[in-house]
């Protein structure tokens, strides 16, 4: 089921519970004094799925029990919201307020898990070793215990070359993987000044090794050391 989906059907049962609980308490005679608690976790619910709507993966959203003896005075609208500090992910907090004649709050715990595949090592990589399709594989896992930096699709990994010696079984982040230098030290390279209207093409000595669109240091054949951005087919651009 998507996020959209589940927040949609929750918006529905939180509509229903609403009507069921108007419909008991006009059968009794009078609308009850006290907050159903089922409406509270229902708001929490549907505010979370309503703000997380367009994260990737499928979402799961477990809401913790509220105290059932908690009595809160009725409110005609709960207003769900994020605490300061806190972070719809993972472990997480919502507040409910009551802004009615009795106002009121309280915070309600969430568990947050977020299904998706995460780009995992599978067979031991060895640093310096450009990444190829059989070196990873996906693993469906909660992004929200994952660290930062992971990749969930083979097209930005394939081609990088390895930082450091990886193993099996580790999820790939972005600071194990570099992209592949297309200029080397020491190389001779073609430097292409332009400007308005002019183009100026001169030899000279890379000082660095550079990925593309990397800054690298050349120096010309007077001695002069010189900035610029490092192209394919051992070009660097020189800006005028």
């Amino acid at each position: 089921m998507t996020t959209m989906m589940r927040y949609i059907l929750v918006s529905l049962c939180l509509l229903v519970i609403g009507k069921s609980s108007l419909l008991l308490a006009s059968e009794h005679g009078s609308v009850s004094r006290y907050q159903e608690i089922a409406l509270i976790q229902a708001a929490v619910e549907d505010f979370v799925y309503r703000n997380i709507a367009n994260t990737s993966g499928q979402v799961i959203v477990t809401v913790d029990k509220i105290d059932p003896h908690m009595t809160l005075p009725n409110c005609r609208k709960l207003e769900p919201f994020t605490p300061t500090g806190a972070r719809l992910w993972g472990k997480s907090s919502v507040g409910v307020r009551c802004n009615g004649d009795t106002a009121w709050t309280i915070y309600v715990q969430v568990d947050i898990k977020v299904m998706a595949d995460v780009l995992h090592i599978a067979r031991p990589v060895s640093k310096g070793k450009s990444i190829d399709i059989e070196d990873v594989t996906p693993q469906n896992v909660n992004l929200a215990q994952m660290p930062e930096g992971i990749y969930t699709d083979t097209a930005q990994v394939i081609g990088k070359i390895a930082t450091n010696n990886l193993s099996a079984g580790q999820p790939l982040r972005s600071q194990m993987l570099r992209a592949p230098y297309v200029i080397l030290r020491g190389q001779k390279v073609s430097m292409i000044a332009k400007g308005r209207g002019f183009s100026v093409s001169s030899e000279g000595q890379a000082l660095s090794d550079a990925a593309e669109g990397q800054i690298v240091q050349i120096r010309n054949p007077s001695g002069r050391v010189i900035s610029g951005i490092a192209r394919e087919n051992s070009t660097v651009e020189i800006s005028q």
